[in-house]
């Protein structure tokens, strides 16, 4: 048996990299699972895959996550596991995002997590109680240049999440994962360059990129019952890369090195 074994779940943003990565896992740990995405072709086809059941949405639009979840609800039976993973990004100075800008970034990211939840819970009490599992970033934890609405709206992810599992818990369990730099179609115009992923690998612990399934694997287990003990945690899944301490590990790495030779 899988170790989701007759679970019912959602993931949104189901279409490619992360969700898809995740949906796939799903499936093949016993769930069924319902592939949200605002690119229908693409939830269609993972959810072919898998023999599940794909809708499209766009989670800013808050009235249509509703109704697609109690579609997929419908079609699963019930609900019983969410993985809120539908994210976008963008890359510019601070003062050099637009409203409009700042409004999507947010928008999709932080009320359209809130969306899913907040359709989800009854659900999930409606089953007896479940697991949710939001998509945060290592950017909501510490700061990154060029992502000030992107990392102020994965704070809040993560904020949210513990609310969550605070108001909701013992029925639900509600955590977070905060990737690291994860090789997904989105970002392959950094990874395929050398200098680029030479130096996120050279700054990374375990030496490399992650890769999609690996997050996948941590969000199955925070769905599981491997962690049924586990809520309101936010799980970094970034090889160790927000481990050294960038004002005095360079230093004493150099030092290390002059002592050592």
């Amino acid at each position: 048996m899988g170790l989701l074994e007759g679970r019912r779940a959602v993931v949104t943003g189901g279409g490619r990299g992360i969700g898809a990565a995740t949906v796939r896992r799903f499936a093949s740990q016993g769930a069924s699972v319902a592939v949200l995405d605002r690119d229908g072709d693409a939830a269609r086809a993972v959810a072919a895959e898998v023999g599940g059941v794909a809708l499209v949405v766009d989670v800013a639009d808050v009235d249509a996550v509703t109704e697609a979840l109690d579609l997929a609800a419908d079609a699963l039976g019930g609900l019983t596991t969410v993985f809120a993973n539908a994210g976008t990004g963008s890359l510019k100075p601070l003062h050099a995002y637009a409203e409009r800008e700042w409004d999507r970034l947010v928008d999709v990211n932080l009320k359209g997590t809130w969306a899913t939840i907040r359709a989800a819970v009854p659900h999930l009490l409606a089953a007896g109680g479940g697991s949710i599992v939001t998509n945060a970033s290592v950017s909501g934890v510490y700061p990154t240049r060029g992502e000030s609405p992107y990392a102020a709206a994965k704070a809040g992810v993560i904020a949210l999440t513990r609310s969550t599992a605070l108001e909701y818990g013992p029925s639900i369990r509600a955590n977070c994962v905060s990737p690291g730099f994860v090789h997904t179609e989105l970002n392959d115009l950094i990874v395929t360059n050398p200098a680029f992923r030479e130096g996120i690998e050279a700054r990374t612990p375990l030496g490399r990129l992650g890769v999609p399934e690996e997050v996948a694997d941590v969000v199955v287990f925070l769905c599981s019952d491997l962690a049924r003990y586990v809520t309101g945690q936010n799980l970094l899944v970034d090889g160790g890369s927000l481990l050294p301490n960038n004002q005095v590990d360079p230093v004493l790495t150099d030092l290390l090195r002059f002592l050592s030779g």
